[in-house]
């Protein structure tokens, strides 16, 4: 029998620290993280029925986060103690131009953002000019991030943010098999 050294934890914390120290207890030390967006259409369809209308993506012009933008900050709340570099390459996928077969940086020449607060700018920064498309697969995210994690080693968190399903999910699948 094969030990498994991976485990869920209760979801049972009130604040940040709280959440931090529970996972130093699991063992974690540090982490690179790599962050994905979806574009893709679905973003729109979705907000009209939940977000008064407006899709996901939309940015307050009053700076209330957004869809995306509330998880990225509890990201860097979470996990800003734990990036020791704090380099973050970052990644949109699924629009009109890289639809499900590639993905574009947030930077020029793929450069890293500069920690999770200039994620968000970024994001806000790029968000309105890029046009969602589809169809949803996560596998050339995954492809990039085993290019990040083969050139710089070390422990690796891809967070992807979506909004629901895959289109392809065995793609997806072969891909996370790829880099396990």
């Amino acid at each position: 029998v094969r030990h498994n050294p991976f485990r869920a934890f209760a979801d049972n914390y009130s604040t940040f620290a709280e959440l931090q120290q529970a996972l130093r207890k699991a063992g974690l030390e540090s982490s690179n993280l790599i962050v994905a967006i979806d574009f893709t259409k679905s973003n729109n369809w979705n907000g009209e029925r939940t977000n008064g209308g407006k899709p996901l993506h939309h940015t307050d012009p009053l700076g209330k986060p957004n869809a995306y933008e509330r998880p990225l900050q509890a990201l860097a709340r979470t996990m800003e103690e734990f990036d020791d570099d704090n380099l973050i390459p970052c990644y949109g996928f699924g629009d009109a131009r890289t639809r499900d077969s590639g993905v574009f940086s947030f930077l020029p020449n793929d450069q890293p953002c500069r920690g999770l607060p200039h994620v968000v700018d970024c994001y806000r920064q790029i968000s309105a000019g890029v046009t969602p498309l589809g169809p949803t697969s996560f596998a050339p995210v995954i492809h990039k991030a085993i290019e990040h994690v083969r050139a710089a080693r070390g422990f690796h968190l891809l967070v992807i943010l979506c909004d629901g399903a895959v289109t392809d999910p065995q793609t997806s699948a072969d891909a996370i098999v790829e880099a396990s």
